[in-house]
């Protein structure tokens, strides 16, 4: 599933500066793409509106539908994110499970089910979310039935980016991907700025969909066209939700890990509510955690067409000579290059990220006030960037585990994520304040990055011992049997 990242890395490798930014440019848009589109689309028509979506801090309830131009605007942004954060963490078990399916697919040479497991997984994510979405918007939320259902249409489009991102890791054709984006984020900036004035939230939010629906489609078209073969029934996907059951519960603590503190914050005395819709956030709040994600993109760039490749290339060797029988000093000598292309790596990486990082928190109200932004939000905004420092290391370590295949070690790394997001931000919101908001996030990723790295580094130090032992499965089926004869024993 690097493949992607092999091909930015021989543009990279250029004479020239050129080579790397366009590296780096494509990089972000083929692994973050989606939060990409809607971060920027959201921030730029934000930012069109100037005074449109700044809620002053006294304002606990918002109280009209219709006639408020800033209301409307306010519930175009809660929708998206309303959708965004409910369909990530949903659909995150499938494209978790597809992920590894698609992966053992292209290891062995045989993508021929790729495109029937892309329409059945996309029928999966409609399914997951089905439910969310008529509870949301025919049942709870009081809202037109014109906005009911573009909002409706606007969750199923956004489900279905996530799942088409797992195949474009996959893909080759970098410049294809790009353009989806720059076409789609394009058109949605421009045709939500001009419908804004006749057809309000409705309007806004049906040319965010068009802008959507074009890189679903592109994607979709470019995806088929890697993969041209039938589209017959496949049910090979089915045993790998049993197989993989680990993953499942990977995809989704790790993604609600993301958003469990924006819910809670929801819910903090400084939220809005918007009524009649009761549509509920915190608009400070979630505008300064999307933003200090931002710092977060270029270095997981960089690592996927510079650290992922050289780490792999060395994993890639390291398990060759194993199945070639290469001698014990050999072994030990692939060993230590594996750890130090991990351990170089993970240097580089923080160098990098600890550079967005200090300049983001030094340069935060240059960056405010270009933007607009309420200062209310600084400190929010820079306790998330210390943050995303760890969150981001965080992730880059377990990407590394799951070449492993640490499964288990990966959940309980983000179980504990998730759980201590949700509980250090609740005591953060219950006893602390205004001022501490941010802090719970950033203590979750300081923690959760130390138990991973922690992880990490002890499977590398035992890394020849799991290579023939615990990952071997000759030896896995051998212990399994011995066990069962010792538990019949002791029953009979």
């Amino acid at each position: 599933m690097a493949g992607i990242g092999f091909e930015l890395n021989r543009l990279a490798q250029k004479d020239n500066l050129s080579g790397v930014v366009a590296a780096l440019f494509h990089s972000a848009f083929a692994t973050a793409g989606p939060w990409l589109f809607t971060v920027i689309a959201l921030a730029v028509i934000t930012y069109l509106y100037g005074e449109g979506t700044q809620v002053p801090a006294d304002a606990k309830i918002l109280v009209g539908y219709g006639t408020n131009y800033n209301l409307e605007l306010l519930h175009f942004r809660g929708i998206i994110v309303y959708n965004f954060s409910f369909t990530l963490v949903l659909s995150a078990p499938i494209f978790m499970v597809m992920t590894r399916y698609l992966a053992d697919q292209i290891h062995v040479k045989d993508v021929t089910a790729a495109p029937a497991v892309l329409f059945e997984t996309l029928f999966l994510t409609f399914l997951f979310n089905l439910p969310v979405g008529i509870f949301f918007y025919f049942i709870y939320f009081d809202l037109p039935l014109e906005l009911r259902l573009v909002a409706f249409a606007n969750m199923f489009l956004i489900a279905s980016t996530w799942l088409l991102a797992v195949f474009l890791t996959a893909l080759k054709d970098y410049v294809a991907i790009t353009w989806a984006f720059v076409v789609g984020l394009s058109l949605a900036i421009a045709i939500s700025y001009f419908v804004a004035d006749d057809y309000h939230a409705t309007g806004m939010l049906v040319g965010f969909n068009i802008g959507l629906a074009v890189i679903v489609f592109w994607l979709s078209a470019r995806i088929l066209a890697e993969y041209p073969y039938k589209l017959t029934p496949n049910f090979s996907l089915k045993p790998y939700f049993k197989r993989y059951w680990e993953l499942m519960l990977i995809g989704f603590f790790y993604n609600g890990a993301i958003w469990i503190d924006k819910w809670i914050m929801w819910f903090a005395p400084e939220a809005t509510l918007l009524m009649p819709s009761k549509m509920r956030f915190y608009p400070d709040y979630d505008s300064a955690m999307y933003l200090a994600y931002l710092a977060m993109v270029p270095s997981f760039a960089v690592f996927v067409f510079n650290v992922e490749t050289q780490f792999f290339n060395h994993y890639r060797r390291f398990y060759h000579q194993i199945l070639e029988h290469a001698s014990l000093a050999q072994i030990r000598k692939l060993h230590k290059r594996i750890t130090l292309s991990v351990t170089e790596g993970t240097r580089n990486l923080i160098l990098i990220q600890g550079a967005i990082c200090m300049v983001a928190i030094l340069l935060a109200p240059q960056i405010f006030e270009a933007l607009n932004i309420f200062f209310l939000q600084l400190g929010m905004f820079r306790l998330g960037v210390l943050g995303v420092f760890f969150h981001a290391l965080l992730l880059f370590g377990t990407i590394i585990l799951q070449y492993f295949d640490c499964r288990k070690s990966i959940m309980w790394v983000y179980a504990y994520f998730f759980f201590s997001n949700a509980i250090f931000t609740l005591i953060v919101m219950l006893f602390y304040g205004f001022q501490w908001y941010g802090y719970g996030y950033f203590m979750s990723s300081l923690t959760s990055f130390i138990l991973g790295a922690i992880v990490l580094f002890n499977h590398l130090r035992e890394l020849q011992y799991h290579s023939f032992i615990t990952n071997n499965n000759s030896v896995k089926s051998h212990i399994e049997t011995t066990a069962t004869k010792r538990h019949e024993e002791v029953w009979h």
